[in-house]
């Protein structure tokens, strides 16, 4: 299996001290020591690293999350770049690696564990036991059912989008059905109608804003000041 671990020099990072780490020190402005612990020391896995999960990833670190595990095995091509957090200087790299080095920028003390694989039911078996949150951000159907329903069988939190092509459209849902939220406009289809930023951006965030809710679930955010 093709494994790319670039963990080793953020194992600690998650201890970082706010005065260490900017991201952590404007953080505790809005929450509790108590949710940061919770974010910091939270496990996602990230499956796909295009429109949605590369948008999704950053959004979670940019909230604190502290351990990803970041799978695809697609690299930055041109037409990526009207909707996905890549830039020029990332063409011809995996996305997983230049989403790692962006996430990495944002954060300096995030766990990473970087897959280059393609998802298949020979590997899910040995990933799904990593993570108890999934952020399922693939493209093909066939994909997305595969791992939604290996991920609930597994007792896992799942995340997962459907409807997010074109513009105006639809207004984006959101749908709780148990271990399963469900987000997007649930009719049009990015192979139907053309994936831009603002409505792929929209469902990126209702996916990451789904995986605070499985973190934090209830807890109060600290009033600003």
């Amino acid at each position: 299996m093709p494994h790319n671990a670039e963990n080793n020099s953020a194992q600690s990072g998650t201890h970082q001290s706010e005065q260490d780490n900017p991201l952590y020190a404007g953080l505790a402005r809005y929450l509790s020591t108590h949710q940061l612990h919770l974010l910091q020391t939270a496990r996602v896995a990230v499956a796909g690293a295009g429109g949605l999960g590369s948008n999704a990833a950053l959004m979670l670190a940019r909230c604190g999350v502290g351990h990803m595990l970041l799978l695809d095995d697609d690299v930055v091509e041109p037409s990526n770049l009207n909707r996905q957090q890549y830039w020029p200087r990332h063409l011809g790299r995996p996305k997983v690696e230049a989403l790692a080095e962006l996430l990495r920028e944002l954060n300096p003390a995030i766990s990473l564990d970087v897959r280059v694989l393609h998802l298949s039911p020979d590997n899910l078996p040995q990933l799904l036991p990593l993570c108890p949150i999934w952020l399922e951000a693939l493209d093909a159907p066939e994909a997305k059912t595969m791992l939604v329903e290996a991920a609930l069988l597994h007792g896992a939190r799942v995340a997962s989008a459907s409807g997010m092509g074109g513009y105006g459209g639809p207004p984006m849902q959101k749908r709780r059905l148990g271990n399963l939220t469900l987000v997007g406009d649930f009719s049009t289809d990015i192979f139907m109608a053309p994936p831009l930023a603002p409505r792929v951006t929209e469902a990126a965030a209702l996916l990451a804003d789904a995986v605070l809710e499985c973190i934090l679930g209830d807890a109060d955010a600290v009033p600003t000041t």
